[in-house]
């Protein structure tokens, strides 16, 4: 089976950001996310040796969640000014890879990463989808031709996420994943679910009910808590309105194409002289391993 390999690239730089040490260059340039990011990406070629190749990455500006949930990710720390600073850079070497780049304004890369994902899985050749990401929401596209990479430790060691691994975390299906948001929440996304429903709780339901139409469904004919039962029909809305917000996208309009994200051809001279620019001599040795 042949591999499409998709980056998550904000989720890969700020990690690499978090997990490296300032690095810098002679020139004083704060470089350690690119590096982070390239190894990465080098280590996913040498691993997985790609048939397929792409990156995606999130644009400034207010998403469609944004807009229709002013306090959506409204209590994250703004990461510094010199992680934003590395990414051109970054985007200048995936570029010189010839590694097509995939974003659109109003959305997350998560949503274009779904739906990359929808459009394979309409094709009817066979070809795995391989999604390289630190972000667990995309374990809801899941599926038998469809796994998610995640660096396990800092940038290094990877934990696959196929389904038996996120039914052996979850005890749910992929597809439940959104499920599981709606009446637990995220805070790190700061969705707020149905409250004092943890995810122990939320699992149970889910389990049990099988979805949230489900459980709101048959909520009156079933031996519910009675604290429990009126505390999920009070935040009913917000249950199925966390959700949606939680779900990812399968239908933004992308021109994808796959033969496009054909991995191997690109200028090896340039690409090293951007590397030698940023004074990534152990990177550079690396590349003539691929």
């Amino acid at each position: 089976m042949k591999k499409l390999v998709i980056i998550d690239g904000n989720a890969l730089i700020h990690r690499a950001f978090h997990a490296l040490p300032p690095l810098k260059t002679k020139k004083g340039e704060l470089v350690n996310a690119v590096y982070g990011f390239i190894s990465i990406l080098l280590s996913v070629i040498q691993g997985l040796s790609p048939d397929y190749l792409v990156t995606t990455f999130d644009l400034a500006g207010p998403t469609f969640r944004d807009l229709e949930y002013k306090e959506y990710k409204a209590k994250r720390v703004k990461h510094p000014q010199e992680l934003y600073d590395q990414i051109p850079k970054i985007k200048e070497i995936v570029k010189a890879l010839e590694i097509p780049i995939y974003e659109k304004k109003g959305f997350e890369a998560d949503d274009i990463i779904g739906t990359i994902v929808s459009k394979m899985r309409n094709k009817e050749s066979e070809i795995k989808n391989i999604i390289i990401t630190g972000d667990l929401d995309m374990l809801q596209l899941v599926d038998k031709k469809a796994e998610v990479h995640v660096p396990k430790k800092g940038i290094k060691d990877i934990i696959i996420y196929n389904t038996l691994a996120v039914k052996k975390r979850y005890n749910l299906k992929p597809e439940q994943i959104v499920d599981l948001k709606g009446l637990k929440g995220d805070a790190s996304d700061n969705i707020p679910g149905v409250p004092g429903i943890g995810e122990k709780t939320a699992i149970k339901l889910i389990e049990k009910f099988n979805s949230i139409e489900k459980l709101y469904k048959d909520i009156e004919i079933n031996d519910i808590d009675p604290k429990l039962k009126a505390r999920l029909l009070e935040y009913k809305e917000q249950a199925f309105f966390s959700r949606r917000l939680a779900t990812i996208k399968k239908d933004i309009p992308i021109d994808f194409d796959l033969e496009k994200c054909e991995w191997g051809s690109y200028n090896k001279k340039k690409v090293i002289k951007l590397l030698e620019n940023l004074e990534f001599k152990s990177l550079i040795k690396r590349f003539d391993m691929i």
